[in-house]
């Protein structure tokens, strides 16, 4: 008897051993339907702001997930985007900062917006964001080393700097370099000829489809 539980001891400390030894598995695709944008958009880069604490809540709220998953019409036209941004600047690179994002997620920062001046930034919850849908990317411009380019202001910022509709007004005033505003056209353009559609209040921000159409084809990921 004496012998069997050292056998049994010895056997479990050696599965213990190896589960330790054995190297973490990526995550498979976290929601069905959804694709890899990067298996499809090969030159994609990819740094999620909110897998880090470089974002405006201070918190990783996307836990493990590194990857940029998007509807696969989405996915298409990001890899479209990516073939127009090389025809007209060859030197650049799209570097992805948000994708699908889940409703769970969407409440969090909801609840840390709602009341400040930082609101009309984040969708309500229950009407729900076009990321929730996995229809909307948000991106900036990177050097092909990787370096993000100056766009005028940070990724999320929550501020009237952020908003393509107050650009030209911003570049006479002195707010906006004119560097800035040619890095974001340069951005809008590969997009826009990728089959995107711009926000008028964040430069970074684009949907693969109108708000109503996307609401009746897609399903918001929980």
């Amino acid at each position: 008897m004496a012998g069997m539980t050292r056998a049994l001891l010895l056997l479990l400390s050696l599965l213990a051993a190896a589960a330790l030894a054995a190297p973490a598995s990526q995550p498979a695709p976290p929601w069905q339907g959804l694709v890899d944008a990067q298996s499809l958009a090969k030159e994609l880069l990819v740094e999620l702001k909110y897998a880090s604490t470089d974002n405006f809540m201070k918190r990783n709220v996307y836990g493990s997930l590194r990857r940029c998953y998007l509807q696969p019409e989405a996915a298409r036209k990001l890899a479209a985007a990516a073939r127009a941004l090389k025809a007209i600047r060859p030197d650049l690179r799209l570097l992805a900062l948000d994708c699908a994002r889940p409703l769970a997620v969407q409440k969090l920062m909801w609840k840390l917006v709602v009341g400040t001046p930082a609101q009309p930034y984040v969708a309500n919850p229950k009407t729900g964001s076009m990321h929730n849908l996995g229809c909307a990317v948000d991106l900036t411009l990177a050097a092909r080393d990787g370096k993000p380019l100056d766009l005028g202001t940070p990724y999320d910022h929550a501020g009237p700097r952020a908003q393509p509709r107050l650009e030209l007004a911003q570049l006479r005033s002195g707010q906006l370099s004119a560097a800035a505003l040619a890095n974001r056209l340069v951005l809008r353009i590969a997009m826009v000829q990728g089959g995107f559609l711009p926000l008028e209040l964040e430069w970074w921000h684009f949907d693969c489809a109108p708000v109503a159409e996307a609401r009746r084809r897609f399903v918001k990921v929980p």
